[in-house]
């Protein structure tokens, strides 16, 4: 399968992380989906019920950095991916990047992501 949807950067503010301070100040999120699916339905159709609502899946994605804490990034990625996975059969393969940015490292960092696929 060659076809890709692919949505960047969708932003959300969460209280992930193992340190308290995390738990208490949160901080930005940002996950990046790519979603491997048959699209030459859609492609012909010009029918949003032949593809995949992608305010629907970005809210999804708001709503899990925005709910229940975890303490890794690993475990949001994975929560992320199998709510997709649960509620659109027809996707054959979501990967999932989570960014953490502001990461609690002692290194200068620009980011920390971690990706995953189902």
């Amino acid at each position: 399968m060659s076809d890709i949807i692919c949505i960047k950067g969708i932003h959300g503010f969460g209280y992930h992380g193992v340190f308290e301070h995390e738990a208490k100040n949160g901080q930005d999120f940002f996950v990046d989906l790519e979603l491997h699916l048959d699209l030459s339905k859609a492609s012909v159709s010009d029918d949003l019920n032949d593809t995949i609502d992608y305010g629907a899946l970005s809210e999804l994605v708001v709503e899990e950095i925005t709910g229940a804490r975890v303490q890794l990034i690993e475990r949001l990625a994975g929560r992320i991916a199998d709510r997709i996975k649960a509620d659109h059969p027809s996707i054959q393969r979501v990967t999932v990047t989570v960014h953490k940015p502001k990461a609690p490292v002692t290194a200068e960092v620009s980011d920390i992501a971690v990706t995953i696929s189902r």
